[in-house]
């Protein structure tokens, strides 16, 4: 049995399992437990049907829920092809917050995506890349990451712009930080991110032989921030 074929049988199952689940319990299950169940149900509707013919209300009839709960937790139904990635994506604040503060700005940059990379669960490929044939989900997919990206790369610029920032302000009588202009980093910023967001595809296509995501996004990113760092390391004598 293939990965793929693999994927779909389990995704199957525990979708079936959900709709027990569900139905035996429908008038006190716990919301921590609707938005997997949402999940399982979508999975299976995309398998059976695909993703375009699989409606809102499909989703939330089969789970056993309404569509205002699906609203509850999915501000659209494409936010189902992303909820792995989108708890990755969570943590890059803390991510941030946690960089050393004494690494140069193209460093933590790499540093930034990196540790991202390493707080995604080694087994957690978004099933809509790992069945996109029968599911038809692939360009939907592609389209709904989109403002996940330059969420990720505008917040990486606005930390950039701040650590630049930071360091003019620190300057003293014996050294002098020079400009860096804000097209600059949030150049660097974007390209870095499209580096890694590259190598986590490639990493999601490589099926069981696939290594740490972190190790293939350091991979891509570590050359675009070398490159980028002559223009964003900038402090002179």
């Amino acid at each position: 049995m293939t990965e793929s074929e693999s994927v779909g049988a389990r995704a199957r199952t525990g979708a079936a399992t959900a709709r027990s689940t569900a139905a035996g319990a429908r008038g006190g299950r716990p919301r921590a437990s609707s938005r997997r169940t949402l999940e399982d149900a979508a999975t299976e509707l995309f398998l059976e049907q695909g993703y375009a013919r699989t409606t809102i209300d499909q989703i939330a009839q089969r789970a056993g829920l309404g569509r205002n709960t699906f609203f509850n937790y999915f501000g659209a139904k494409s936010d189902l092809l992303w909820l792995d990635a989108d708890e990755t994506i969570a943590a890059l604040p803390a991510i941030l917050d946690e960089t050393p503060a004494a690494l140069a700005p193209s460093d933590a940059l790499r540093h930034a995506l990196t540790a991202l990379a390493a707080r995604h669960p080694h087994g957690a490929v978004p099933i809509a890349l790992s069945q996109r044939e029968p599911m038809a989900t692939y360009d939907e997919f592609l389209s709904a990451g989109l403002g996940r990206y330059l969420a990720v790369a505008r917040a990486l610029a606005d930390f950039l712009l701040a650590r630049v920032d930071g360091a003019a302000e620190a300057k003293d009588g014996a050294r002098a930080v020079a400009h860096v202009d804000a097209t600059i980093v949030r150049a660097a910023a974007n390209a870095a991110t499209s580096a890694a967001a590259t190598a986590a595809g490639a990493w999601a296509f490589k099926g069981v032989e696939r290594g740490e995501l972190a190790a293939d996004v350091e991979r891509a990113a570590a050359p675009v921030c070398r490159g980028f760092a002559p223009l964003l390391d900038v402090v002179a004598a």
